[in-house]
């Protein structure tokens, strides 16, 4: 079942992709007291998300946190050191690169697909919410091959 606005996140283990190596976490303690801009990829390194979602968030990242954001994170089912070098290649310090190596995030909110058939494996939708405090304020859920819902632009027009 999909999360929703207003639920509360559920506990998942994830893994915070830094310089110094893969730093774990869970859902509970990354989203624990700030207001997060939080946007999911089907793949590190594919051309969409490469080519136009993770650039949005770092040409907008300073008028989303003017905005209110305290944190803005990419998250994907892909393996930390992916994560890494996508973010040091197309990412920016304004953005934490969150890694859900086993997609149970991705499957515990409800947005998971299979995409298999594409060589890729359980992976995630392309979609876009603000978490304030563990708890869902915003969710935008692309439809399949769309890419605007999910956009900084959007999320900003929400603000």
């Amino acid at each position: 079942m999909t999360v929703n606005v207003g639920d509360k996140l559920p506990q998942a283990a994830l893994t915070i992709a830094t310089p110094d190596g893969p730093q774990p976490t869970n859902s509970d303690d990354f989203f624990a007291g700030k207001r997060v801009a939080l946007f999911a990829v089907p793949g590190a390194f594919t051309p969409t998300c490469s080519a136009r979602h993770l650039p949005s968030f770092v040409d907008k990242a300073g008028d989303l946190k003017a905005k209110g954001i305290d944190e803005i994170a990419c998250i994907s089912v892909n393996d930390p050191f992916v994560m890494s070098a996508w973010g040091e290649r197309d990412g920016s310090g304004d953005i934490t690169m969150l890694s859900d190596g086993n997609g149970a995030f991705t499957e515990a909110v409800g947005l998971d697909f299979d995409g298999s058939k594409f060589g890729m494996g359980k992976r995630s939708q392309r979609y876009s919410m603000v978490v304030n405090d563990g708890k869902i304020e915003q969710l935008n859920v692309e439809a399949t091959g769309d890419y605007k819902a999910s956009s900084a632009e959007h999320m900003l027009e929400q603000l």
